[in-house]
């Protein structure tokens, strides 16, 4: 939902000149800034390679709900998978900003009760030393999904589409906890073209970044 959003505004954003998109099945956008590859093994990218050495930016925005996971399954699919996009990146010569959508709530002392926190939390720090030009953290709290995105997930859209009609009232009283899809989007081109002084961004900092 996140990287769908972040795509629209890539689309309409001048400084952006070409989207390498990469997912397990086709994302359905047709345009002259986007090439698509489609990969079964998200922990194998020797094939991408030659495709990544020159990008200025990564926006990794693929995650996973932990309800009804372990720990070690958890962290294969949310660490050991965000480290080996991370690493092929710098294989092939890259040496992007790194915008990795984590969660408001991660834990960075990697030993809190909340297992997700501490995973999140450990996945964070392990991108962190690794030698990108910047490496930057998005901690959303309820995304709402705007300009037709909607969530994979069934039972998180039923939610979204309850609620949208609050969402208004929702970012006035809950300011730091409540984003949105475009926001996010928004915030990850201009803190990648412009850096930003934090870098841990919550729901309050993205929504300002992507004003």
């Amino acid at each position: 939902m996140v990287g769908a959003g972040a795509l629209l505004e890539c689309l309409d954003d001048r400084r952006v000149d070409s989207v390498l998109v990469v997912g397990r099945r086709a994302c359905g956008v047709a345009h002259p800034k986007v090439t698509e590859v489609l990969v079964e093994d998200f922990f194998d990218y020797d094939a991408l390679k030659p495709r990544l050495e020159d990008a200025d930016a990564c926006f990794f925005c693929l995650g996973v709900s932990s309800v009804g996971m372990g720990e070690e399954a958890y962290t294969r699919v949310t660490h050991d998978l965000t480290m080996a996009a991370a690493r092929a990146l710098l294989d092939a010569g890259a040496r992007p900003t790194f915008c990795y959508v984590s969660g408001a709530g991660t834990d960075s002392t990697e030993h809190g009760r909340v297992m997700w926190a501490r995973v999140k939390g450990r996945t964070e720090n392990a991108l962190l030393a690794l030698p990108f030009r910047s490496v930057f953290l998005f901690r959303p709290g309820f995304i709402q999904p705007l300009r037709g995105v909607r969530s994979k997930t069934p039972q998180y859209q039923i939610f979204y589409t309850a609620f949208g009609a609050l969402y208004p009232l929702l970012r006035r009283l809950l300011p730091g906890l409540v984003t949105n899809t475009v926001a996010v989007g928004r915030a990850l081109i201009r803190v990648a073209a412009e850096g930003y002084p934090q870098k841990i961004l919550g729901s309050r900092e993205i929504n300002r970044a992507g004003a």
